[in-house]
């Protein structure tokens, strides 16, 4: 029956061109293979990253990439290498491939915008990137590093004032877009793992509730999901140690920044590079993206402090408060909801110079400013003018300003070099000393005290001091000889002579031989 029809329809065989009765046909395969290729394509993820240096930006996506399942295999896909990051200027672009579990099957292609400075310049720039297609699959994340905690406050404050810039540019149809997205994590809980929003989403009667929001909670959504990644905790026993800090100081940071992320709904992880930690499973959940093999959990961490780690919608103020007493969260929340209304400013390139008491910041409201608090308890070490204005104030302070040991040394050679001047000089021109007499010139006196000198030289004691004179004779006779021959070159004739007579007298000597007698 196939095959009647299929002649029927194609007329003079099966390489015929298919006629106009086949219009059906031909759309219908058309939609199946729409269908397929729409089943086939990746479901596309945005990933804003604010913040950090391209250094520090490119270790993030060698973390958030990084392979987790320590079987350390790598498909074909990724043989190639990771695709370049282009982060050195203005908006920066990449892209990643989530992979699942096996490395064979590619969940998501993330596409990665990198941002280092929050200047209203770069907002025309960031705009486009926020769609009514693009909001619920974006996720924004500012990045900070524990080389310098003291300005992560002004610096998230900055980045949420450009944020609030560009999203109230937006058209209607993309508010609309993110206020909805907004509602669904937090009336959702995206951020967290799904057995516990399912057990606190359902009542007893099993049907869903809604939760009510605590204090300073979703106060200022931003529309967009947010999470803050403080990167290098690996740092800070360094800070520890050079600094002087206490738990007290790393406890303010984390109450501080937990109070002011509750009211954006935002998320907070401490990463170390090169460790396990759990940024991948954080991001991945807020992304939407769900491996097809392996469950990942998302547990809350806020024991180990360089393990930090608050998914969106876990924290409130009674966490928070836990951690140590004495912490203003309904103050610091209202001025914090005050200062993010401004536009951006520039953020400063050396340290920050903190205002004086009797000064005031021109950001303060009321006398308050978050910002303010934050640096005057968490002070830059390099900038920490408070010492600096007590010594000028009081004259009779008991602190002393030390210096370095290579500026000691340096200033201790240049002394040296010339203390070791002025002695050559004094040298050069004081007089040779004399002395009145030399015990070489007083012959007699030496030997009265020492006597004669003797050795034993083949069994004969000899007087070193006869041997010395003989041997001073014969040397001046010997130059004066020299001398003569120099002097009467011409007189060959008597010098012949007188070494004849010499060798003459040598062999008429008498023999003292005992071997012979007189008779002979």
């Amino acid at each position: 029956m196939s095959t009647s029809r299929f002649g029927a329809g194609g007329g003079s065989g099966s390489n015929s061109r298919p006629s106009s009765k086949d219009g059906p046909k031909k759309n219908m395969w058309s939609s199946m293979l729409d269908s397929v290729a729409n089943g086939k394509r990746l479901p596309e993820k945005n990933l804003l990253i604010l913040g950090g240096t391209p250094e520090s930006q490119r270790e993030f996506l060698n973390t958030f990439s990084a392979d987790t399942t320590g079987s350390g295999f790598k498909n074909d896909k990724r043989k190639g290498g990771a695709p370049p990051v282009a982060n050195q200027f203005a908006l920066g672009y990449t892209y990643l491939d989530v992979l699942d579990a096996d490395h064979e099957d590619t969940l998501a292609r993330v596409s990665a915008y990198l941002l280092s400075e929050p200047s209203l310049s770069f907002a025309p720039l960031l705009k486009p990137l926020l769609t009514p297609q693009s909001v619920p699959e974006t996720l924004v994340v500012i990045l900070l590093d524990w080389s310098d905690p003291w300005t992560w406050v002004r610096r998230l404050r900055e980045w949420v004032r450009l944020l609030r810039h560009v999203l109230v540019s937006l058209d209607d149809p993309t508010k609309i877009v993110m206020e909805e997205t907004m509602t669904e994590w937090r009336d959702r809980k995206r951020g967290m793992d799904s057995g516990a929003a399912g057990a606190q989403g359902l009542a007893s009667s099993g049907g869903p509730v809604s939760i009510p929001l605590g204090p300073g909670e979703w106060d200022e959504g931003l529309g967009v999901p947010l999470c803050v990644v403080c990167q290098g905790a690996d740092k800070i026993e360094k800070v520890e140690k050079e600094h002087g800090w206490r738990e007290e100081e790393f406890d303010f940071i984390l109450q501080f920044l937990r109070t002011l992320l509750l009211k954006h709904g935002a998320s907070l992880i401490y990463t170390t590079p090169f460790l396990a930690n759990s940024l991948q499973s954080l991001l991945h959940s807020s992304l939407g993206i769900h491996s097809l093999l392996k469950r990942q959990s998302l547990k809350h961490n806020v024991i180990d402090r360089d393990k930090i780690l608050v998914p969106a919608n876990w924290d409130s103020w009674g966490k928070i408060r836990i951690i140590r007493e004495g912490f203003d969260m309904e103050g610091i929340s209202t001025a914090w909801s005050i200062e993010i209304q401004d536009p951006p400013e520039p953020l400063p390139k050396g340290p920050v110079s903190y205002p004086r008491d009797d000064q005031q910041d021109p950001s303060m409201d009321d006398g308050t400013s978050a910002v303010t608090i934050f640096e005057q308890t968490i002070k830059d070490p390099k900038r920490d003018t408070s010492l600096a204005v007590a010594s000028q104030q009081n004259k009779d302070n008991i602190e002393v300003e030390t210096t370095g040991l290579q500026s000691f040394l340096e200033k201790q050679l240049e002394v040296l070099e010339q203390l070791k001047a002025e002695d050559e000089q004094d040298r050069s021109t004081r007089p040779a000393p004399q002395l009145e007499m030399s015990p070489m010139d007083d012959s007699g006196r030496v030997n009265e005290h020492i006597g004669p000198v003797q050795f034993n030289m083949g069994g004969i004691q000899v007087d070193a001091d006869d041997m010395l004179r003989k041997l001073k004779e014969r040397e001046a006779t010997r130059t004066s000889q020299r001398k003569e021959t120099i002097s009467s070159p011409g007189d060959e004739k008597a010098h012949n002579q007188a070494l004849k007579n010499f060798f003459a007298g040598l062999v008429k000597k008498p023999s003292t031989s005992p071997r012979e007698s007189p008779s002979t």
